[in-house]
């Protein structure tokens, strides 16, 4: 059945990237190679994280017998799978925004694919060698130390030439390392109090506070919570990190083939005229009796603005200006795909210029006093812009649903062991794992729901240690410690190996 599901998979994969490709020049051998390369890197990236995130999900169905291990590796594949169908994206550009602005606008450079497979080697690398060792070890985290490695390594490069760059948005690092730090800290606090509650109402069912004899299955109504929290831990894991997959494979249709996916080709000719009457709108509101200034002009002072974050009287005339022109560009054809290569990947870059000067104005407060009328315009055209460059394709999400749920599906049990035996001193109860994996479940669903990262592996294991708190089991601080530490240098580890591999796949691009 499995194998019917992958094939008929691939083969849907094959036809909708054929459709995609039918109206774009053909590309070269170098391209495709290339194409393929990147693609196989990505998806790799997210088989590990498969096998390596999702099986905290597992862990507690499996040590409190709600489940058989390989029903529940199945199922929690199965629920990855459905999670990433239904993902909306905003994780993927949340974690697309990291990057230095420069290396996102000029994907199609070598700097940009070297780039790419620098942070994904990088990444893998760092998960395969803690899974090995079983240490849950976060691929959010991991990730998110590539992409600084490489922008990072990218700002000493420039500086050393004399060239400006954007180097690292430290806002929104500081806005994703926020979410990494205190999820797993409310992951420990709201299990333990979840626990306790538990332990409350049900203080008479004795055997919910026992390890399980055996194989001998919890309660019906405890093991249907346990086997429901699973599923939601499995389902909210492929929501929030199938996204980084998708966001990376997204800057790589990007790079290599512009005019299949610079924009989202399935906005109508409607939405593209609403476009138009937006921004026409919005440039008046912004111009305010200001000269008006050519593109190249307005690219030069936003391109600055955005490296400097230093404002000066040119930013928001620059902005009207290219929010103008943008609306007349893009009406101009009837249809999206008409857009010459070119061009497409000039409007993308101005959109993108655009949509993070809106953004940088709107955090520094240094947009013109509006009322509610113009808040509401300016919201409705930066909505709008986001919908031609915030888009996943259908085949994307698809290909991500199928590596992570097959991940999951093949190398979970070091993990497993390491959460269901080793994070405390005794073994897991019923009650613990079902209160571990209700407050992980919630918080992960949270956190995609905001449009932020956070660790499955680190919520859950943190969660896991709430209860053995709160049930005085005692913690294994052995096991503690190398997660500690795991969490502790998975940043400057992949920092380091991302940024010397961005410099070393330089030297061949």
């Amino acid at each position: 059945m499995f194998l019917t599901i992958i094939v008929a998979t691939l083969i849907y994969i094959g036809f909708q990237v054929s459709a995609d490709l039918a109206h774009v020049p053909p590309l070269s051998l170098y391209s495709v190679i290339l194409l393929s390369t990147a693609l196989l890197i990505a998806l790799g990236f997210e088989f590990v994280n498969g096998f390596h995130d999702t099986a905290n999900a597992v862990a507690t169905v499996i040590y409190t017998n709600a489940l058989p291990a390989p029903v529940a590796v199945m199922w929690a594949g199965f629920c990855n799978f459905l999670g990433v169908m239904v993902a909306s994206g905003a994780v993927a550009y949340g974690i697309i925004a990291l990057l230095p602005v420069e290396l996102i606008m000029n994907m199609g450079s070598g700097a940009g694919f070297a780039m790419v497979f620098a942070l994904l080697i990088a990444a893998i690398l760092w998960n395969l060698g803690t899974w090995f060792l079983g240490i849950p070890a976060s691929s959010s985290h991991t990730l998110i130390g590539s992409i600084l490695g490489v922008g990072i390594m990218n700002h000493l490069l420039s500086a050393s030439t004399g060239v400006t760059t954007s180097g690292v948005d430290m806002d929104q690092v500081i806005k994703v390392g926020k979410a990494l730090l205190f999820s797993p800290l409310i992951g420990f606090a709201f299990a333990a109090i979840v626990f306790l509650l538990v332990k409350t109402i049900f203080k008479r069912q004795l055997e919910l506070f026992q390890p399980p004899e055996g194989n001998k299955p919890p309660p019906a109504i405890i093991r249907a919570i346990l086997i429901f929290t699973c599923t939601g831990v499995s389902f909210a894991h492929g929501s929030n990190d199938g996204q980084k997959g998708m966001g990376l494979i997204m800057l790589i249709l990007v790079g290599l083939v512009p005019l299949a996916y610079s924009l989202n080709k399935n906005l109508d000719t409607q939405q593209v005229q609403s476009f138009h009457q937006l921004s026409s709108q919005t440039a008046v509101f912004l111009n305010q009796n200001q000269p008006e200034l050519t593109d190249e002009k307005a690219r030069v002072i936003l391109t600055k603005y955005i490296q400097t974050k230093q404002q000066t009287p040119e930013v928001v005339p620059a902005l009207a200006s290219m929010t103008d022109h943008l609306g007349e560009r893009v009406s101009s054809y009837s249809n999206l795909k008409d857009i010459p290569e070119a061009a497409i990947s000039e409007i993308r870059n101005d959109m993108y210029l655009s949509t993070t000067t809106f953004k940088r104005l709107d955090k520094a407060d240094a947009l013109p006093k509006m009322d509610d009328s113009q808040k509401k315009l300016v919201k409705e055209y930066r909505s709008s812009l986001d919908s031609f460059l915030q888009y996943i394709p259908t085949w994307v999400k698809v290909a991500v649903a199928l590596a992570l749920g097959l991940g999951t599906m093949v190398g979970w049990k070091r993990i497993v062991v390491t959460v269901g035996e080793r994070i405390g001193k005794h073994h897991m109860t019923y009650g613990q794992g079902m209160s571990a994996e209700l407050v992980a479940m919630s918080t992960i669903a949270a956190a995609d729901g905001l449009g932020m990262p956070v660790s499955t592996t680190h919520v859950l294991n943190s969660a896991v240690a709430g209860t053995m708190v709160a049930n005085k089991s005692g913690l294994n601080f052995n096991t503690v410690k190398t997660i500690l530490s795991a969490w502790v240098f998975t940043l400057p580890a992949t920092i380091c190996l991302s940024g010397g591999l961005y410099w070393l796949f330089l030297q061949f691009v």
